[in-house]
């Protein structure tokens, strides 16, 4: 089990947090039919970090709803992704870019219809959170952690009025790693009777990173799905002695390079990120070491299905000067907004296997949801069920399908630590983009504390 040094924190501080509330946003026809609050936190020495979030509150009652924290992966992905373009209560209107201001319009199936949001820009350097002096500019994912935790308790100071609301950590794709520390260091003080105390009920990761070892699904999932064959799929393993790992194969070995070769053949032209949708932009090859950049933002080709991306639309929306105004972001504090900052982000990543976690949070009775894509070939479905194995529970509900509208929308398993699983039938990475009304019965089920 990793140790971390939790930062002490003072709250004799004045303003321990910047906020205002949004009633009117660029781009959206009224005003907003919720409660949007946009704001800083700093954390770190002398607050050098100052984070930035958006908190929207429940549309039913949120003075007793669930509130989560929730954490958009990368790591240096923008919060705004799981606002705009996965569970918050406005989305971009489905028409592709003309140059003028995208336009906002209601989601259907948001998540905030049953639970108060606090979506966060973390680590440094992601979204509108900024450092104020080049001493923060690098940041580890030790600091993250410790920076999550140093926030949800600030701001529980500055909002006691939601201090009895259910509490759960969320996110998706490389939050599977943070969450759960997160939640162990919220658990913690917890124990230590440290104050604040947090109504810390569980967690919810979507098509989570979790463990190194997930890369040799790809192999199978390739297999499964009938992207390489099966003597292919036998003879990767044979040669590669079946201890696959990313960007760690030994030059040796030549037949296993040979085949790993035809491998990468076979999938090239595939999208990753869902297998069954169009390839509209040059990804990263599955074949990459851990720390290596990833890929730029996706560049939709001339196609007409490629042509609409609410990814690209986010940029186009978050960069004009209105919208920014309206957000309350502080002037100077960054330049051009990217939603995910591969490039520039200043980074280290150290934890690589949070399964321990996870049987630790088990251990304390606390329940979690995981969920995956079926179609998710960058986080396959298999090396989620894989870890969740290792945790040696027994299946309390077994091996099912799940429905909506009579019709299968996937599958799910349940586990004596209170842990649920479920897959969301033909969704990709992350699975709320590709399945939205599939994603909002999960969750509403699972929150309400019934089977799926």
């Amino acid at each position: 089990m990793y140790r971390f040094l939790i930062i002490v924190l003072c709250f004799c501080a004045v303003n321990l947090t910047s906020t205002r509330r949004i009633k009117y946003l660029p781009g959206f026809e009224g005003p907003l039919p919720f409660h949007l609050e946009t704001g800083y936190v700093g954390v770190d020495v002398n607050e050098d970090v100052q984070l930035f979030y958006y908190f929207i509150h429940s549309e039913s009652n949120p003075k007793e709803d669930p509130l989560l924290l929730w954490l958009t992966g990368g790591p240096g992905c923008s919060s705004i992704s799981g606002l705009l373009l996965q569970i918050g209560p406005i989305e971009f209107a489905a028409v592709p870019y003309n140059g003028s201001l995208p336009t906002l319009i209601p989601r259907l199936f948001s998540w905030t219809k049953m639970a108060n949001i606090i979506f966060l820009d973390i680590p440094i350097g992601t979204g509108f959170s900024y450092a104020k002096s080049t001493r923060s500019i690098h940041s580890t994912d030790i600091q993250y952690f410790d920076h999550a935790y140093e926030f949800m308790r600030k701001w529980f100071k500055s909002n006691p009025e939601f201090a009895s609301n259910p509490f759960y950590v969320a996110g998706d794709s490389y939050s599977g790693i943070p969450v759960p520390v997160i939640t162990q260091l919220i658990s913690n003080g917890n124990e230590d009777g440290t104050k604040p105390h947090i109504n810390l009920k569980g967690y919810i990761l979507g098509n989570p990173m979790t463990f190194p070892e997930a890369d040799n699904y790809k192999i199978r999932f390739a297999n499964g799905m009938g992207l390489i064959s099966d003597e292919l799929y036998k003879s990767l393993f044979r040669s590669c002695r079946g201890e696959y790992r990313s960007g760690y194969v030994d030059q040796n070995n030549v037949e296993c390079l040979q085949n790993l070769e035809l491998y990468q053949e076979c999938i090239n032209g595939i999208q990753v990120e869902d297998v069954l949708e169009p390839y509209c932009a040059a990804i990263a090859s599955p074949i990459e070491l851990p720390n290596q950049k990833r890929s730029k933002e996706h560049r939709p080709l001339s196609a007409n299905y490629c042509q609409f991306d609410p990814k690209d639309l986010v940029n186009y929306w978050v960069n004009d000067a209105g919208v920014r105004e309206a957000l309350n972001i502080r002037k100077g504090s960054i330049g051009d907004w990217i939603r995910c900052n591969y490039d520039t982000l200043n980074f280290t990543i150290t934890v690589n296997d949070v399964r321990p976690y996870h049987l630790n949070l088990s251990n304390k009775d606390y329940r979690s949801l995981i969920y995956s894509g079926d179609h998710d070939m960058q986080v396959p479905h298999q090396s989620t069920q894989a870890w969740i194995k290792d945790l040696d529970y027994y299946v309390n509900d077994q091996w099912r399908s799940w429905k909506l509208q009579g019709q299968i929308a996937g599958y799910t398993e349940s586990y004596s630590n209170r842990m649920t699983f479920a897959t969301v039938k033909g969704a990709g990475h992350i699975a709320t983009v590709y399945k939205p009304e599939e994603c909002f019965v999960m969750f509403k089920r699972w929150i309400d504390d019934q089977p799926l």
